[in-house]
């Protein structure tokens, strides 16, 4: 083999089985030193202060599963020249009698009693007054239309004229609500509501109603967040009132409501650690700007009158509540123990870096400091490159200060 070919081999040789190691260098700075320290500090007290203990990074987590059902005891008494002397149930103010994760209840109303479909005067409005037939095109219907125009002009009242209509008649015409509500007693109403959780990565399940509420606590107990934050009965004033709003003037034109339950559990725990905690708040918008304030819709109870198809027009206000469950679950598993050990690890690092960073960069001395870290190294020819010589050695700073390359 040529001498260039023995050369080519042994450089080939000297680059698989040369090992480099870095050389650490001290700095005998206090400042540097007291600096080196303190990072790391800061580094160790994010990691064992908000890695494991606040975000408990040796756990794995889950997302909790619910189910809700709520049950609505209460009755009220009104008396009005409209309605007269009548007794309200869950049947008459809980609409629908079901709903999910979801309640509404109604306080206060106006009827519009025996509708028939018909040809009647329309409600008076800017697109409904007319002065001549002309005023009200056949067939014409705009969306707060009660009916279709017919064509013709109509007395309304003895005042003003408005386009007939073919409706379900009379059209609603008491606009006013009621103040006070019709129903101002629905404040001492109650609700029970059931809730039913699990987190189904660690094989658990819990409801509301805990081990220890027995059939005798659940008909004296009404939940207080002080005396009884457990009790599952919620009396609809007192929710009203943890979220910051008046029954009363909410009643009036009504509103929603949140029930929020929160299951943030810790498995490493005992079984019984794990329990509800129930907060309140208004969900819809009460901007002083806002036009249509409040919760209202319409429906209709149907009847046949004298083989006449009737109905009772229903338009509510009232409060709907809903129910909203949300939590996480932990418990410690040995995988996102490690990987979060290992990206601590990793992190302290960093430390030694910002050092290097502020000892080349920052500091009065930098250019001495350079000087000593770093070695600018002549090449050496080919044919002399597996010189074993002491000339040989090679020194260069990777992240440390010095890094010697040995050859053996």
């Amino acid at each position: 083999m040529s001498k260039n070919g023995y050369s080519c081999c042994q450089c080939l040789l000297h680059y698989l089985f040369n090992y480099e190691t870095p050389l650490i260098g001290s700095i005998k700075s206090w400042k540097i030193g007291l600096l080196y320290r303190a990072i790391q500090l800061m580094l160790l007290g994010y990691v064992f202060g908000w890695v494991f203990y606040f975000e408990k990074g040796y756990q794995d987590t889950d997302t909790v599963v619910s189910s809700v059902t709520s049950k609505l005891k209460g009755i009220s008494v009104t008396n009005s020249s409209q309605l007269g002397y009548r007794v309200w149930d869950v049947c008459d103010y809980v609409i629908p009698p079901q709903a999910e994760n979801s309640f509404f209840v109604m306080t206060n109303v106006i009827f519009t009693p025996n509708q028939t479909q018909g040809l009647c005067p329309e409600f008076p409005l800017n697109e409904t007054i007319c002065t001549s037939n002309h005023d009200c095109p056949p067939g014409y219907k705009f969306t707060y239309s009660n009916g279709v125009f017919t064509g013709k002009c109509v007395k309304y009242n003895d005042t003003i004229n408005t386009c007939e209509v073919f409706a379900w008649c009379p059209v609603e015409s008491n606009t006013e609500v009621p103040d006070p509500a019709v129903l101002k007693d629905a404040e001492n109403f109650t609700v029970l509501i059931k809730n039913s959780i699990s987190y189904p990565k660690f094989n658990f399940s819990k409801r509301n109603l805990l081990p220890n509420i027995t059939a005798s606590y659940l008909r004296i107990c009404r939940y207080n967040r002080v005396t009884h934050p457990f009790c599952p009965i919620f009396r609809l004033g007192s929710i009203v009132e943890e979220a910051g709003e008046s029954f009363q003037s909410m009643a009036e034109k009504g509103g929603v409501i949140g029930v929020q339950i929160n299951w943030n559990c810790d498995l490493d725990w005992n079984y019984s650690h794990c329990v509800p905690k129930y907060s309140f708040r208004r969900l819809d918008n009460q901007d002083d700007h806002n036009v249509s304030r409040g919760y209202n819709f319409r429906f209709a109870k149907y009847y046949m009158n004298n083989g006449v198809e009737s109905r009772t027009l229903i338009k509510v206000y009232g409060i709907r509540f809903n129910i909203l469950v949300y939590g996480n679950a932990g418990k410690f598993k040995i995988i996102p123990t490690v990987i979060n050990i290992g990206s601590s690890l990793a992190l302290l690092s960093l430390a030694a870096g910002l050092c290097n960073i502020i000892v080349l960069y920052c500091l009065e001395e930098r250019k001495h400091y350079r000087d000593k870290l770093y070695k600018d190294v002549e090449p050496r020819s080919q044919d002399n490159c597996a010189d074993d010589s002491d000339e040989n050695t090679l020194l260069r700073n990777v992240a440390n200060p010095h890094n010697t390359e040995f050859t053996f």
